[in-house]
């Protein structure tokens, strides 16, 4: 099990600690599967390259993703230094590989799930079911029973059909009341879906008594890709007060959810220090330590987003010719990619700066250009007017910023496969992991 000592952490994140070991969690020995670790002076993108010239040997130049988990470990490490109260819980939705949950089971989180599927796959790595919350407010009955056969018994509800469904089918379940938050300014207005207005609380919490289901904490999430620090400020006001309604009604209020939204790039502003400067201030002033409340988040991709890459090979170029605002002719360029929207890449996702060609056209003029995937519907669009070089095929761009709700969405629309995932780790990060 992962050691709380702070002086240990920051020593992890320092690379103080020099250890020998079989890699281990929660007293189970186990090794991470098909990861390649390497040395410490080589880079992630010269693992890129060498897969690509590898894939030219092999006649395959396939869409390929490379996964750094050196920097999921970073991650970790800063997320207890800046909210060193905070225990996070990964959201298992948001990029569901085996060896992300591996290294994040092995440095002692919790897990976020919203499925049977997603409880079963975090429980075959060994983690405890006490470290599992089932968090998705609208549950299947019988994903809801399996949950009681495997100990699972933390869960979220928003209305009064949830608490009914859940007392009939697990009735030792320990619920957790999710209330809207302010998501203004995030990327997705998770509000429309989730999440109970602060009036009906009251009535929730008196009806959770009624049917004997203990409320143990409450739950709220500001939406993706939030922009706005102070919605955490807020939700942890409101949650207080949701808090100490639950405690007039008798229940044992213990536990406080602070859900995701936490950035996942490292350029994303503001910072994740600026976040975690906020929610430290509301903790301090609605949960202060003395109470020994329970505190959890459920950051997703924060862990994984900068973690992976993607290469990509240009299939096909068409160019025309578009007229712009002030009537003059501008050439166009479209590019179609061996991998598209219904396979990792996610347009809502994209940036101009994540994309980066292999060949080195820093000398090379600007063109609008459109980016298409290889599927047979004009669905399969990447990216629209993105200024980039003249590219020809057999080109790769590299793609960053690509771990979050990208792989977990994979489909194989058209008979495309997913494309293929290396996972690396460096000497140095894999001699701390297993003193853990």
């Amino acid at each position: 099990m992962l050691m709380q000592d702070m002086s240990f952490k920051e020593n992890l994140l320092d690379g103080k600690n020099d250890v020998q070991g079989d890699i281990t969690w929660n007293g189970a020995t186990n090794e991470l599967s098909s990861v390649t670790v390497m040395d410490e002076d080589m880079s992630v993108w010269e693992f890129i390259k060498n897969k690509i010239k590898s894939s030219f040997v092999q006649d395959n130049q396939d869409a390929f993703y490379v996964a750094d988990l050196s920097d999921v470990v970073d991650k970790y490490c800063y997320f207890h230094r800046d909210l060193p109260r905070v225990k996070p819980f990964y959201a298992v939705k948001c990029n569901n590989s085996k060896q992300v949950l591996q290294v994040l089971a092995i440095l002692g989180t919790g897990f976020d799930c919203a499925s049977k599927a997603e409880i079963d796959l975090v429980l075959s790595l060994g983690v405890p079911a006490d470290d599992i919350v089932y968090a998705n407010t609208c549950k299947q009955p019988s994903f809801i029973r399996h949950a009681a056969q495997q100990g699972v018994h933390k869960m979220t509800f928003d209305c009064e059909s949830e608490l009914l469904k859940v007392a009939e089918n697990h009735p030792a379940a320990k619920m957790i009341l999710r209330i809207v938050a302010n998501d203004t300014g995030s990327h997705t207005f998770l509000s429309k879906k989730f999440g109970a207005p602060l009036q009906k609380c009251e009535n929730l919490l008196k009806m959770a008594k009624i049917l004997n289901l203990p409320v143990i904490g409450v739950s709220f999430h500001v939406g993706t890709k939030s922009k706005n620090p102070q919605a955490f400020y807020q939700g942890i006001a409101d949650a207080r007060h949701v808090f100490d309604l639950g405690k007039k009604f008798g229940h044992e209020m213990r536990l406080l959810d602070i859900g995701g939204g936490f950035p996942g790039e490292y350029e994303f502003q503001p910072g994740f220090e600026h976040f975690a400067t906020v929610i430290t201030e509301a903790l301090d002033l609605y949960f202060p330590s003395k109470e020994k409340v329970e505190i959890i988040a459920e950051p997703g991709r924060y862990f994984v987003s900068s973690a992976f890459m993607s290469a990509v090979n240009v299939i096909g170029k068409k160019e025309d010719y578009v007229t712009d605002k002030d009537g003059k002719r501008a050439r166009n360029l479209s590019y179609y990619l061996n991998d598209g929207v219904f396979g990792a890449l996610k347009l809502d996702y994209l940036h101009r700066k994540e994309l980066k060609p292999l060949k080195d056209y820093s000398h090379s003029k600007d063109h609008v250009s459109t980016l298409w995937g290889p599927c047979c519907t004009d669905e399969d669009i990447i990216m629209k007017e993105v200024s980039l070089p003249e590219l020809e095929i057999g080109d790769w761009i590299i793609m960053q910023n690509m771990g979050a709700y990208s792989l977990s969405k994979v489909s194989t629309f058209n008979g495309f496969h997913p494309p293929a995932v290396y996972y690396t780790l460096s000497k140095d990060k894999l001699k701390r992991l297993q003193k853990l």
